[in-house]
């Protein structure tokens, strides 16, 4: 026919035969790797602030010792300047902050790859989210029934059923999953044929005809749709359904949202955090999704390079993004982001792209996660500044001859040691562990 078909597709009924027009790099799936590589390599490293400010304190404290002694000439002076001034709080409680950062994200299930990672996350603005697989359980169900007429929804549902049982489309084995848990009566078919892009024709033992799929299929075999029956605000694919010619009505099969989605967003915006949704559906059933979650930024029908340009220009308007995503489709987007963050049921791809991984998919383990980097951050900073105010404090009182050499040892040691306590605040114990649970799922960390 000429038709386009994609390198990793898969033909869920039929046989295709199919002539090779691009290999390796030139292929769709080829491209995506390529621009996962791509986006790896631009990815600038990040500096570790703190290591900086060891040096800077060393040369500072020096350099301050020296002019003591030559302004003084008081030895003991001299010494008290070098010893009251130190950055091992900085030193040891930088490393041993993220190192608690990571263990507690780890005990909620969410593995980070680095403190790198965990110090980015902790300055995200822009959570970008896929929609398949990330906000939703990225497989069909039945969510309504509207029978027409005097049918009722058992008559609607088993004859879909039983039209539906021989086929091998989501959607399709969605309707047979759901009669049998509800236990209806499905017939096996006598015929079954399968029309792509359009939907099912079957005959039953009695020799009625079955008509199972979209608007077009039933214009296409004279079956009239009322205007009412189409339910167009529906999140999800409407299915048809007739039988001997008259409409039965039509069956609404979409994709379930995570329970958990819609807390986990609230939380997010709680948290002044901007959030945005991307993905390859359609516009009426992201936004129906978006609605839904409260997401007021949705852009559906994007292809990969798509959702990486829109990456790429969050991060070019000086935001700090955060990109959630489970498949092939998003590993591009994910390398490309400040942080990537996959789902622990996410394609190999996705979570090798990804900086952040889940590994019991849940939106809310990752709410918390980013609260804990913030928190993190927050007490690295807090380190910063007290030990910059200890030493230029303790510098300007040993210079002054009010510090003896034992004394400024002690405010040395005692100052670094409340900062390394101060770190290890964020350690993970059983106690806070058990603690964590009893709390709701997306709350202050003590």
């Amino acid at each position: 026919t000429g038709e386009q078909v994609f390198a990793g597709s898969i033909n869920q009924s039929g046989a295709l035969e199919l002539r090779a027009e691009k290999i390796g790099r030139d292929t769709s799936y080829g491209k995506i790797i390529e621009a996962v590589e791509r986006a790896e390599r631009s990815r600038a490293p990040v500096q570790r602030l703190a290591d900086r400010l060891s040096g800077y304190l060393v040369y500072f404290a020096l350099g301050a010792a020296a002019l003591t002694f030559l302004i003084t000439h008081n030895i003991y002076a001299t010494i008290s300047v070098i010893i009251v001034a130190g950055a091992c709080g900085i030193a040891a409680g930088t490393p041993l902050a993220i190192l608690g950062g990571i263990g507690r994200s780890a005990r909620l299930g969410a593995i980070v790859k680095g403190g790198v990672h965990l110090e980015t996350l902790g300055c995200v603005d822009t959570v970008v989210l896929d929609k398949t697989g990330t906000l939703t359980f990225g497989r069909p169900e039945v969510q309504h029934i509207y029978p027409m007429g005097e049918t009722t929804e058992e008559e609607l549902v088993e004859a879909a059923a039983t039209a539906e049982l021989r086929s091998e489309h989501p959607l399709g084995k969605a309707i047979v999953t759901f009669a049998r848990a509800q236990e209806r009566n499905i017939v096996e078919p006598a015929t079954f044929s399968y029309t792509p892009g359009r939907g099912i024709s079957t005959n039953t033992a009695d020799a009625a005809t079955i008509l199972v799929g979209n608007q077009a299929w039933m214009l296409d075999n004279g079956i009239n749709l009322p205007v009412a029956s189409s339910q167009t605000n529906e999140a999800g694919s409407e299915i048809f359904v007739a039988r001997a010619g008259r409409l039965l009505g039509s069956i609404i099969v979409a994709d379930t949202v995570r329970p958990e989605a819609r807390r986990a967003i609230e939380a997010l915006h709680r948290m002044g955090i901007r959030t945005v949704l991307l993905t390859g559906d359609a516009k009426r059933v992201a936004s129906a999704v978006g609605s839904n979650l409260g997401i007021k930024e949705v852009e559906a029908e994007l292809l990969p390079e798509n959702k990486l340009t829109r990456i790429q220009t969050l991060i070019g308007q000086k935001r700090v993004v955060a990109m959630v995503g489970d498949g092939v489709n998003d590993a591009p987007a994910l390398a490309e982001a400040n942080v990537g963050v996959a789902m622990g049921s996410g394609t190999d791809v996705a979570q090798e792209s990804a900086d952040v991984l889940l590994l019991g998919n849940d939106l809310e383990r990752f709410v918390e996660t980013l609260a804990i980097a913030r928190r993190t951050r927050g007490i690295i900073w807090q380190n910063f500044a007290g030990t910059i105010g200890v030493d230029t404090l303790g510098i300007l009182l040993a210079a002054f001859g009010f510090l003896n050499p034992l004394l400024a040892a002690g405010i040395h040691v005692v100052s670094e040691l409340v900062f390394i306590l101060n770190s290890a605040r964020l350690l993970p114990t059983p106690e806070k562990k058990q603690a964590q649970h009893a709390r709701s799922p997306v709350g202050k960390l003590s």
